[in-house]
Order: structure tokens, then C-alpha cells, then sequence
């Protein structure tokens, strides 16, 4: 089988009928040496300092770029009482748990974090689960909550952890937002399915556009499902004291579950679910990651500082804010698409995933780092830069990749009115 490098995608690799795992793996790296050869190969830069609107990234000649590329949006890794508290817990408790949570491996700021991460959503009734990662917060849970008898129904642009969390359950996925689809479905599967569960993004990560949470939570609960939202991108920084999507409908004590991460706004790492006691209960007690995966270490401990700070100091919010509205009204200005975005994740669509890796390597080669995303994190014709907007950008930094952009867009068909030219 020959692939057409100029055309493949990584998921072109996954399964190539006739080639074992060495041969994938062989045909593989030869499509990467030619990612790298064209100067599209954007993907595990070596980073030599931390998160922040700069960074010196590159192994054989190191630079510093102007950083789109993480999602420490209110610069809480760098900021000096979370790391603070981390450095203490770390003295306290020193470096690691060594041990799984059910035996041996619950210390008490595991216990204050959980208590901690429910109440910021005033779900002072309900019990947070704390894991690792926010990625297994997703997975572990809809695969011990959901079998064989029961029904996953997702957003198509769901996280890719909502998608392995289904592999033992059943699954139907609706058009991104789309409420009559999401209805169909429901309707279908009334009476079909022992739990109905509805999974959505609040934030969704590639358009960083906005789920209608008030109508499908009206949905759901008409056709006596659950509702589960995964608010990763928008915790930290949407709602009017930063509880997220949620706050902004005035759902926060009804939806059955909650997901989210640490990694992102409260800049440390893990992930948690808060729902109903009984519910965190048995996912303790039942989730093959909570029993068999060591727990957070000490250093979590910045993340209780942390949320703390979304209220001792709103200014970085503000300040996030601020960055957001500049930077997506510039770019609109010089003719670029940033789609329905309304949250710090801003997308520059382009279309062709080829002018789309060029335009990421032309922004390299300017000092600035962004993500060029192509099919299958997106469909083959909607690949975009996506950028991560921060509280710590400067204007001069939003400018100068400004006026890359500009420079750029003479150079490609990357404004609306060269897409619209070019179909």
C-alpha cells in the first residue's frame, strides 16, 4: 500500500492492512522525516524553560517564541504563592505518594483538594473524585458508569478521553450543537437503555466556541436522561466569579456531572469529577484508575492556592479578558476567520491543511509558536492555527503576531475573501 505523504494525516498509520506493528512503525517515521523535510512537522518541540507567554523552545540552536501553544490561561504555573504552596507540600510530604489511593495513597491534601475543587462550584452537598490526569477524570469515569446495557450520547466534538471512555457502553454521537439531532436521539433511545447518558464540552478545545447548555440540560432532563459537561477550557475564566459555562447558565447545583482538569487555569496537573456522594462514591470504590493508579503528589498542593486565587486576585481574569477581546477584534480586522470562538482558545481558519503547515512554519520562522491543526483533530477541510490566549501575553506580543499574520496573509489565501476566491 503506498501513501501519499502530500495528503496523509497521522490516522492514515493507524491500521494499514497488511503491515505489522514494525512496518507501521517503519512507514511511520518515514512520513515524519518528511514532515520535517517540508517544515510542517510542528509536533513535541523540545521546551527548555516553563509555561508562559515566552518560551525557549528548540534543541540544536534554542530561541525564544512568543507562546500560543499551552493553556496556563491566567499564568498560575508560573505564579509565585502556587508554586509556593507546591514547594511546601513537597517539604511536608516529599516528592510522591507510592502508593494507590484505596491502599495507602490517601494523604490529607487529597482530601482537602477534593473537598476544595467541590466546594469552588458550591456543590458543598455533592463529593469530588480526583485523578491524575483530566484526560483519565473523562475515561476512567463513563467506563465504569456506563456498560453494556447503557447509552453514551455525545457532541461529535467532544474530547478524545469521551471517546475512550465509551468503549465499553454504546455510543451516538449528534452534530456539533445541534438540538434537534440531539432530541432524535434521546427520543430514540427512551426506552432502549438502562442509563442515558448526554456528554458535552463546555468549552469546546478546537473552535473554543460554546455549548447551549440551558437547552440541552432542558433535553436531557425531558427525556429522563443525565447530563454530564466537561468545562476543561472554560473553569478559570467564563461566569462572572470564573466557575465557568455553567455559572453562566445558573446550573451549577443540577448537572449530574462534572469533569474537569488541573492542568489548564489552576496550572498544576490531574483532573476531577464532582457529582451526587453515592456517584463519587462508587467511582472510587469501582474505577480500575482509582484503584490500581498511585496518586497526585505533594505538589498538588498548588492547586488549592490556586483556587483560591480565581477569587483573591480577579485581576488576571480581567486581564485575560482584555488580551482575548484585542487579539480576536485585530485579527478579524486584517480579514482572518475566527469562527464562533468566545473564550481564550482562538482558531485562525484556513482550510487547506497544507497552507495551514506552511503558515505554521512561516510563524516559527518569525519567533512565534502556535498549533497548525489538521485532520483528524478536525475534518480534512476546516484545518486552523489554534491559539491559546494568556493573561500574561503583552500587547507587544499580540502585535508582533499580528503583523506576522498580515505579512503572511499576502502571501496565502488565509484571509476570508481569499478562501471564498480560491473555492
Amino acid at each position: 500500500m503506498n501513501i501519499n505523504f502530500e495528503n496523509a494525516s497521522f490516522k492514515d498509520f493507524e491500521n494499514i492492512p497488511g503491515y505489522d506493528m514494525m512496518q507501521r512503525a517503519d512507514y511511520y517515521y518515514e512520513f515524519l522525516e518528511y514532515m520535517k523535510y517540508k517544515g510542517r512537522h510542528h509536533y513535541r518541540l523540545q521546551n527548555n524553560t516553563g509555561c508562559g507567554s515566552v518560551i525557549n523552545v528548540g534543541e540544536k540552536s534554542p530561541r525564544d517564541y512568543i507562546s500560543f501553544v499551552t493553556s496556563d490561561y491566567l499564568g498560575f504555573t508560573q505564579h509565585p504563592k502556587v508554586k509556593q504552596a507546591a514547594i511546601e507540600g513537597i517539604e511536608k510530604y516529599g516528592t510522591g505518594t507510592a502508593a494507590t489511593p484505596l491502599i495507602g495513597g490517601y494523604y490529607s491534601f487529597h482530601q482537602e483538594l477534593e473537598a476544595k475543587i467541590a466546594s469552588f462550584f458550591g456543590r458543598s452537598r455533592d463529593e469530588s473524585v480526583v485523578f491524575t490526569t483530566g484526560y483519565t477524570a473523562n475515561s476512567a469515569t463513563l467506563q465504569i458508569l456506563l456498560q453494556k446495557e447503557d447509552i453514551a450520547i455525545v457532541d461529535r466534538a467532544v474530547h478524545a478521553s469521551v471517546y475512550e471512555g465509551c468503549i465499553l457502553t454504546n455510543r451516538k454521537t449528534f452534530p456539533h450543537n445541534d438540538l434537534d439531532a440531539l432530541e432524535i436521539i434521546l427520543k430514540a433511545a427512551q426506552r432502549q437503555y438502562r442509563t442515558k447518558l448526554v456528554v458535552i464540552d463546555g468549552v469546546y478545545s478546537q473552535d473554543g466556541d460554546i455549548a447551549p447548555i440551558r437547552e440541552i440540560y432542558s433535553l436531557v432532563k425531558q427525556y429522563n436522561a443525565y447530563l454530564m459537561i466537561d468545562d476543561v477550557h472554560g473553569v478559570g475564566i467564563l461566569g462572572e466569579t470564573g466557575r465557568g459555562t455553567i455559572e453562566d447558565t445558573g446550573l451549577l447545583d443540577y448537572i449530574d456531572i462534572i469533569s474537569g482538569t488541573f492542568s489548564k487555569t489552576f496550572g498544576n496537573l490531574g483532573g476531577y469529577i464532582i457529582t451526587h456522594k453515592t456517584l463519587a462514591n462508587f467511582i472510587r470504590f469501582q474505577s480500575r484508575q482509582q484503584i490500581f493508579s498511585a496518586t497526585a503528589p505533594p505538589s498538588s498542593m498548588g492547586i488549592i492556592k490556586a483556587l483560591e486565587l480565581i477569587d483573591e486576585e480577579p485581576q488576571w481574569r480581567e486581564r485575560l479578558w482584555k488580551n482575548i477581546n484585542y487579539f480576536k477584534k485585530e485579527l478579524n480586522g486584517i480579514g482572518l476567520d475566527t469562527g464562533t470562538t468566545c473564550s481564550a482558545i482562538i482558531p485562525v481558519k484556513i482550510g487547506d491543511p497544507h497552507i495551514t503547515g506552511d503558515v505554521g512554519r512561516l510563524l516559527i520562522e518569525q519567533g512565534i509558536y502556535t498549533n497548525p491543526i489538521i485532520y483528524p483533530a478536525v475534518a480534512r477541510k476546516d484545518a486552523r492555527i489554534r491559539m491559546s490566549v494568556l493573561a500574561t501575553h503583552t500587547k507587544e506580543h499580540l502585535d508582533k503576531t499580528l503583523n506576522a499574520f498580515e505579512g503572511i496573509s499576502k502571501m496565502f489565501p488565509i484571509t476570508e475573501k481569499k478562501r471564498r476566491v480560491k473555492k
